[in-house]
């Protein structure tokens, strides 16, 4: 790899936001750390980063190349903590990704992990998009649906997600309790913005079984539907693995086979093996023992 030197260079100019920050880093001149980042947009044909005032910018274009290189760094941090004898260490960034509805569980057991190592940085990607770890956006992912099937990913499966459907008191003295799936169409409905492609299968239900005219409340994020049920607007889905967090609503039917959802664990193949991942990969599986039967019951 020829150019290294100026990927890393931009990489740091990325991280550290001016090039000041990353010649400190890198123990260069600033005219070197402007030399490379020109070299390289002069080689690539394209801009790296806006340049400001306050400092650089990465374009769209930068950040596909940073990312890149993020993971490039974090595979040779690795090797030379085991070349230097330090492999056993988890330091550093650790980075996961899953789904919002996640948090729950997920952010304690996050928490515990950075507290047994306080050499690292947690940083929690609580997200309903699909980061890119061939990209190095993240270390860890925990995806549901389908299992993944990228090539360089190794996927392992997590548990199965039960989900229920859940109203306020409030909603029920108003609306009544529904009494069966006919029923149900007498009721209104907290759902995902995106309720006709959502690929949750307890909302592929809804869509398929009651129709969407009975959605009567759509939103984007998992908080702000379970509040909305909360605040007693409709009917809604809620894991059961949050039933603990909403203890003043009311579970009207139980989970279903078609409503579950497979929770995979996903990480690249080339930092599978690293302490630091197979460090919280323990620790996760240990803490999802106690999970299953939240999900399951």
């Amino acid at each position: 790899m020829d150019n290294w030197d100026e990927i890393r260079t931009a990489f740091q100019v990325a991280k550290r936001g001016t090039v000041s920050g990353a010649a400190e880093v890198l123990g260069v001149h600033h005219a070197t750390v402007i030399r490379h980042i020109d070299a390289l947009e002069g080689r690539l044909g394209v801009k790296l980063f806006q340049r400001h005032a306050r400092g650089y910018t990465p374009t769209e274009a930068g950040s596909d190349l940073l990312q890149v290189a993020q993971a490039t760094d974090d595979q040779f941090t690795q090797l030379a903590g085991r070349i230097k004898g330090r492999g056993h260490t988890v330091t550093g960034e650790l980075v996961i990704t899953t789904l919002p509805s996640m948090s729950y569980k997920l952010t304690p057991v996050l928490a515990q992990f950075q507290a047994d190592h306080p050499g690292l940085i947690v940083r929690f990607l609580a997200d309903a998009r699909v980061f890119r770890l061939e990209y190095g956006e993240a270390h860890v992912a925990i995806r549901a649906g389908a299992a993944p099937d990228e090539p360089d990913n190794v996927v392992q499966p997590l548990l199965t997600e039960q989900f229920g459907l859940f109203a306020s008191r409030g909603y029920l003295e108003r609306k009544g309790y529904p009494q069966s799936d006919a029923d149900l169409a007498n009721h209104d409905f907290v759902a995902n913005d995106d309720i006709a492609t959502t690929r949750a299968p307890f909302f592929r239900w809804l869509y398929d079984t009651i129709g969407p005219d009975n959605v009567i409340f759509r939103a984007t994020d998992d908080r702000v539907m379970r509040e909305a049920v909360q605040a007693g607007v409709g009917l809604g889905f809620i894991s059961m693995l949050q039933r603990d967090a909403v203890p003043d609503l009311v579970q009207v039917m139980p989970s279903r086979p078609e409503w579950q959802a497979r929770l995979w664990i996903v990480t690249h193949v080339d930092l599978h093996r690293t302490t630091k991942v197979q460090a919280f990969l323990a620790a996760l599986k240990e803490a999802s023992k106690e999970w299953r039967s939240d999900a399951t019951s």
